[in-house]
């Protein structure tokens, strides 16, 4: 009879089972050190946790060694710890610290404003104050950095025209409690950011309600024409918080948004959105205003940043002066308009090899996108008898996606259904909540965990 050549994979050898051993998640690996004592050995082995520490919590070398523990237990720390942000830590984290690296080079000041993260007992406290849930994403983001002082700049963003500034703080998490909305038109809806100069606030909807998505962010607008001020409508900046945090970030590190006066300001820049006439290239970046825009009635306005520069190649004797501008601007509704006049917002620059210019002008649409075009003429400084235009590229001017409340007629009967449905949605809906994967390591600890371890601008272009 033959002899039985059976193989059980956990009498392979340590190296080739170790690197079996590699390819699994952490859940799974644990459960694969209740199969025998020699698999439960190797599951503790410290590269395998290494690499699952890296991944999941971003842990170095230089932390695990300030621990003083091995890496399977500072990972069963960190999940203890934030084992239900596990589906956005990392994200998140990258993010945060990203920035941070950004700042520290291009804005320092703004470091310092920056707030050291809340404890789960903090955040359970601020659940408790308003009567609702905050969604795991925001909670992950707030166990890392609790938003900023109440300085300026706003770390998420600037603008600045005329005498219009807006700067947007990111709030901590207590004063955004302080300003959490119950009054009909913004029903639970928590303030993220804040503005001294205009009041202006981005919110978050945790739960949905009067037309409202739950978790996305946005700009409240309220609707000029009703005569119920809680008929608000809405411009969209994110469909959770993780979208909306993640994606400004990636525009600022990214050097989408311009660093000017140790601000970040929030100019959009097209990369398609240049043009070379000879010497000079002219580029355009773009930015919608919310807080001086209206859905109803519609009134949408922009503003928007040119650079002309003149290439450090040119010879002396190409040195010029700009006279005048002129655009053709073509709304989404198919008129357009022609718009002539001398200068740039007042200035006639001279450009010279090598200089550039950069200003900053506005205008306002009743059609939520158009696109704008043109030329500068210049003349030589030589000769002014030498004019030339200087293509200015189509730049597109889109403002958010929006959305108008349920109801905005008047009408009686209406209003009574509204009121209704309002009063519906004050119980919640906890089927809509999402936790995330729900699991920690005191689950697995059932099994026997134990074992392991023994302002209003006129339109102007």
């Amino acid at each position: 009879m033959a002899a039985n050549t059976e193989l059980r994979m956990d009498q392979l050898p340590s190296d080739p089972l170790l690197h079996v051993l590699s390819y699994l998640g952490f859940r799974d690996l644990i459960h694969c050190s209740f199969v025998s004592r020699r698999l439960n050995d190797l599951s503790k082995h410290n590269p395998l946790w290494k690499c699952l520490c890296s991944k999941h919590w971003l842990l170095t070398d230089a932390e695990r060694l300030q621990s003083g523990v091995s890496w399977y237990c500072l990972f069963k720390q960190s999940y203890r710890d934030l084992g239900r942000y596990m589906q956005h830590y990392a994200l998140l984290k990258r993010s945060w610290e990203q920035l941070k690296d950004f700042l520290l080079q291009k804005c320092p000041r703004m470091i310092a404003s920056l707030k050291e993260g809340a404890t789960e007992v903090e955040l359970n406290d601020i659940e408790a104050q308003i009567g609702f849930r905050l969604p795991d994403d925001y909670r992950c983001s707030y166990r890392i950095h609790n938003g900023q002082k109440l300085v300026i700049p706003g770390l998420m963003g600037s603008m600045s025209l005329s005498n219009h500034y807006r700067s947007e703080v990111l709030l901590d998490v207590e004063t955004a409690a302080g300003g959490f909305q119950q009054r009909k038109g913004m029903r639970r809806c928590l303030p993220l950011t804040f503005c001294f100069h205009t009041g202006l606030s981005q919110y978050m909807a945790l739960e949905p309600a009067e037309g409202r998505r739950m978790f996305e962010s946005f700009y409240p607008c309220p609707d000029q024409t009703a005569q119920d001020p809680s008929a608000i409508d809405m411009f969209i900046t994110g469909s959770c918080f993780l979208e909306w945090f993640t994606a400004y970030v990636h525009n600022v590190v990214s050097g989408e948004y311009p660093i000017i006066r140790d601000q970040i300001f929030r100019y959009v820049h097209d990369k398609s959105c240049v043009a070379t006439t000879g010497d000079i290239t002219v580029s355009v970046s773009t930015s919608f205003l919310p807080e001086l825009s209206s859905v109803h009635p519609p009134h949408f306005f922009f503003t928007y940043r040119i650079r002309i520069e003149m290439s450090t190649s040119a010879s002396p004797e190409a040195a010029c002066q700009l006279d005048s501008r002129y655009w053709k601007i073509t709304t989404s509704d198919g008129n357009v308009e022609e718009v002539q006049g001398p200068g740039v917002v007042g200035e006639f620059p001279v450009m010279t090899p090598g200089k550039v210019h950069e200003y900053a002008s506005c205008t306002t649409f009743s059609t939520p996108s158009e696109y704008m075009e043109g030329h500068y003429t210049f003349h030589r400084l030589a000769n002014k008898e030498e004019v030339f235009h200087v293509a200015i590229p189509r730049f597109h001017m889109v403002c958010p996606p929006f959305r108008e409340p349920v109801v905005r007629t008047q009408k009686a009967s209406t209003r009574r259904f509204d009121d209704h449905a309002d009063d519906h949605d004050d119980d919640g809906d906890d089927g809509e909540y999402c936790d995330g994967d729900g699991d920690d390591f005191g689950d697995l600890r059932g099994i026997n965990m134990a074992a392991l371890e023994g302002a209003w601008c006129p339109r102007h272009i």
